[in-house]
């Protein structure tokens, strides 16, 4: 097979649909009312952060620009999943085509592992503010952050085009097949195939192991450094200000990368279908509101910014 093209190796047409959430009229009206706020939170938070980001000069520094796109993958990555699901909620369960559904997948993986690295990232971002501060704008360059950034993109756009072609070349028994989830994630596409799927899921393991343990043992090799070198500050103050540039990043990665862990990297025959629908609600819905929420409008120089634009904003439309 070629490296990098999609090969559907089925004879006839296959169409998959998601699993009702529920049944019930007044749950489906809930679950849709709740699900779109979140989503609509989602797209005003990170957008808001993306704008103050880009519009401020007081704000472009390397930790802001990490935030920014960090902001820009959260809304990419929920977007490729919420519309189709919040219309499958109300109406009628709508089938995917096999095409729609790999290509659902392969951006969805392909997001959420940049996000897992962007993270590893942002925390070496960090070491290098706390440990090397006087170095800090020498070594955090404008132009290192954007190989960086780019290196993170491209780490996550190999393994997940070659892990969609894999599993689109396996074969689906029937016409209409119906996914125990919400979108086409890897393991439950993988539970439809009728063949062996050991090499695949073999393939989805070492893929895991490069997004999610690698990024998360180099994350937690920087904040050892982090956390030697905050406790060797003298003064109380400077402590409590050096470790909260970090606890709200500390907070996303704990569940991003906990979450994601429990799906990917469990073995098979101890998860669930439902569990793991569950578990990636939190990872579609919650780890992206975390984002504007906690990480940056918490933030005193994001909300001084926003203040000033909303000041101007108001000046300009009263003139």
């Amino acid at each position: 097979m070629p490296v990098g093209k999609l090969v559907f190796n089925q004879s006839d047409p296959t169409e998959f649909v998601f699993r009702a959430f529920t049944t019930a009229t007044e749950f489906q009206v809930l679950l849709f009312l709740l699900f779109l706020l979140l989503y609509l939170m989602i797209l005003c938070g990170n957008t808001a952060i993306i704008w103050v980001v880009c519009t401020h000069s007081t704000l472009r520094t390397p930790m802001y620009f990490f935030l920014s796109n960090l902001s820009f993958l959260e809304l990419c990555y929920t977007t490729v999943v919420v519309p189709l699901m919040l219309s499958n909620i109300l109406g009628a369960q709508k089938p995917i085509s096999l095409a729609g559904c790999g290509a659902q997948m392969f951006f969805f993986v392909t997001l959420g592992s940049t996000d897992c690295f962007l993270l590893a990232i942002m925390a070496y971002d960090r070491y290098v503010a706390i440990c090397h501060p006087l170095h800090y704008t020498l070594i955090m360059t404008r132009e290192l952050c954007t190989q960086m950034l780019g290196g993170a993109l491209g780490l996550a756009l190999f393994p997940s085009l070659q892990l969609t072609a894999l599993i689109f070349t396996l074969p689906f028994c029937g016409h209409h097949q119906e996914i125990n989830h919400f979108l086409c994630d890897v393991p439950p596409v993988l539970r439809l195939a009728c063949a062996d799927i050991r090499v695949h899921q073999a393939v989805l393991y070492v893929v895991s192991i490069l997004v999610l343990t690698i990024p998360f043992l180099l994350i937690c090799v920087s904040y050892v450094f982090i956390t030697c070198a905050i406790l060797s500050i003298r003064s109380a103050e400077g402590r409590r200000r050096a470790f909260s540039t970090c606890s709200f990043h500390l907070t996303v990665v704990l569940l991003q990368y906990g979450c994601c862990s429990l799906v990917y990297l469990r073995p098979r025959s101890s998860t669930s279908e439902d569990e793991d629908s569950q578990i990636a609600l939190v990872y579609t819905f919650v780890t992206p509101l975390l984002n504007p929420l906690l990480y940056s409008l918490r933030n005193k120089d994001v909300k001084g910014a926003l203040r000033s634009a909303i000041i101007r904003k108001a000046a300009s439309d009263a003139n």
